[in-house]
């Protein structure tokens, strides 16, 4: 069996996409994301120059070898890039595995751990009101689990207030745009949220929230501190994880649980942080840390140390990694919960999927493969648009953290 042909395809439904499409000499193909949020095309050049051609004439199911021989054959190791473009790979592999075994993925990978999957959505809101308003309307649909920002009075475009409800899509502009940030705001404001949301939900919803990088270590430390009565299901990204060192000082300060690697890209960027014990939760992706093979090695590790999966599902991973998402989350035994925000109907339709959601959890399908494709022909309508997402400065116009 050899790898004959491989194709990016780049469509935009209401935003960008990058599919990897991979063909065998037996019919069989498989596809795999690639996409890589206002940076999409540096992830086409690297896939049709430096990987595609390599493909050509290779065994397909030799999975484990070729995601070394993109790795570790590459002098220019990691990076969101590189690690991109070997996840489209490894998971279009994947899929004609499966698809050769006449086998669901989470049947290949050793079968069902959990018969769905607890997913968590998006609520939002100018001020708390709304945001409370946001949150009952998804506990109306079915919803277990919520995360919950808000708009902070005096800061411009608050993180995490979008402009739609179910689905909503930062990258907003041909350039970037800017928003802004007040750490002392934002800490005088965000529990208010919670305590709201306590007192009228009471302690049944999960909450998580969202700092996305904008706190320092003490700030995020206090915020930590602050939000322990209203028992968060987590916290997620409340400082930077380049100093990996810095969650020590939250850690010791409180007992919210933390969730952080949603940019991370492989096992040594987490690994630090998962065995001392840092986090509760890793949210890596199957798109941003090398697919399949690779997740499930930063899984392993983590469940050594009793942390749990808690993968990033935004808008910018196409339904091809959602579906390959719930298949490892169906398989992995250390799974937490996935993130899930809803796709457009023109997303749907140029990836056409057998993921369904119910009560507040998603179920993978029993087609063979990872249970999702692309309508090419739908696609080509879509061409490319440039997407940048914003930026982020202080008062004074200093550049802040995304």
């Amino acid at each position: 069996m050899k790898i004959i042909s491989a194709k990016v395809i780049v469509t935009c439904p209401g935003r960008n996409f990058v599919t990897l499409k991979i063909m065998t000499d037996q019919g069989v193909y498989g596809i795999g994301d690639a996409t890589m949020n206002g940076r999409e095309k540096a992830v086409v050049a690297y896939l049709e120059d430096h990987v595609v051609p390599c493909l050509i004439g290779m065994d397909p199911r030799r999975i484990e070898d070729i995601w070394q021989y993109l790795y570790r054959g590459a002098y220019w190791r990691r990076g969101p890039v590189t690690m991109r473009a070997i996840a489209a790979v490894d998971v279009a592999l994947w899929d004609i595995k499966a698809k050769m075994a006449n086998m669901p993925l989470y049947q290949l990978l050793g079968g069902r751990s959990r018969d769905g999957i607890m997913v968590y959505g998006h609520a939002n809101g100018s001020d708390i009101a709304e945001t409370v308003d946001a949150v009952g309307q998804y506990i109306d649909l079915g919803y277990k689990a919520i995360r919950a920002q808000t708009g902070v009075p005096g800061i411009k475009d608050a993180y995490g207030v979008g402009r739609g409800k179910l689905f909503y899509e930062p990258a907003d502009a041909a350039l970037p745009s800017v928003t802004g940030w007040d750490t002392r705001k934002a800490l005088n404001y965000v529990p208010k949220l919670f305590e709201t949301l306590r007192d009228i939900y009471g302690f049944g919803p999960h909450l998580l929230h969202d700092g996305h990088h904008r706190y320092t270590p003490q700030e995020a430390a206090n915020l930590a501190k602050m939000l322990e009565p209203y028992q968060l299901f987590w916290l997620e990204d409340v400082t930077p994880a380049e100093n990996q060192e810095a969650f020590k000082l939250i850690r010791q300060h409180s007992v919210t649980p933390l969730a952080v690697g949603e940019i991370f890209n492989t096992i040594w960027d987490a690994k630090d942080l998962i065995q001392n014990q840092l986090i509760d939760y890793i949210r890596c992706t199957i798109v941003s840390a090398g697919g399949v093979t690779h997740l499930r090695r930063i899984a392993d590790l983590a469940a050594l140390y009793q942390v749990r999966t808690g993968s990033h599902g935004a808008t910018d991973l196409s339904p091809v990694t959602m579906g390959t998402a719930l298949h490892f989350d169906t398989w992995v035994p250390n799974f937490g919960i996935q993130e899930y925000m809803r796709h457009t109907e023109e997303t749907d339709a140029v990836f056409p999927h057998d993921y369904h959601f119910d009560k507040g959890e998603l179920f993978c399908g029993e087609t063979p493969g990872h249970g999702v494709d692309i309508d090419e022909d739908l696609a080509a309508k879509y061409p490319y648009k440039p997407a940048y997402l914003p930026v982020a400065r202080l008062e004074d116009g200093t550049m802040w953290n995304w």
